[in-house]
């Protein structure tokens, strides 16, 4: 098989297209391992973004390929490509994303206990229609007992009755439980 060297023409003419292809595969295989140890340290040894970094910078440089005989050192500019190639992909909005194996448990707010929050929805869902819609409009709503009774379409009485009710309810339900998780 006849090789040519890489002279930038052959014969007077342009370069044949296998010739261009050949020597790419050449210099790529002679720089790879070289650029990828780059890349690694780039990435601080993330090898995952180090052989897509790579991957990139090679595919930029074959499609600059025929035109390399005008750069004088092609190992030092596949170097600059690299880099270069890292610091777009740093300032990508995404870059900064980390994939992780287990789903990280959301962040508490300062006083907001999950399971207090759980033990009083499960009792609320317990009570019966009308007791929780008054509960929800007269303590999570913080209606006063007219806006209820005009939203429940009931007297002002009925809603007095109903959350005297319904919060004996909850306290039953609850009992010390709720005593224990309010105090935590």
């Amino acid at each position: 098989m006849r090789r040519t060297v890489w002279t930038g023409r052959t014969g007077g003419g342009e370069r044949t297209r296998t010739s261009r292809v050949d020597d790419f595969r050449e210099f790529a295989g002679a720089r790879t391992n070289q650029l990828f140890r780059s890349a690694s340290l780039l990435t601080g040894g993330d090898t995952h973004l180090a052989e897509d970094l790579v991957q990139e910078t090679l595919g930029r440089m074959y499609a600059l390929w025929g035109r390399v005989a005008r750069i004088d050192n092609p190992a030092g500019y596949a170097q600059t490509v690299l880099v270069r190639t890292f610091l777009t992909h740093q300032r990508r909005r995404s870059a900064t994303e980390r994939p992780c194996g287990e789903i990280p448990e959301p962040a508490q707010v300062p006083g907001d206990d999950v399971d207090l929050r759980i033990a009083l929805l499960d009792a609320l869902g317990r009570l019966p229609a009308k007791d929780r819609a008054v509960v929800v409009l007269r303590y999570w709503e913080d209606r006063s007992v007219e806006e209820t009774a005009d939203a429940m379409h009931v007297s002002s009485a009925a809603v007095r009755t109903r959350s005297v009710r319904a919060l004996a309810k909850l306290r039953d339900q609850l009992g010390g439980r709720f005593a224990e998780l309010a105090n935590r």
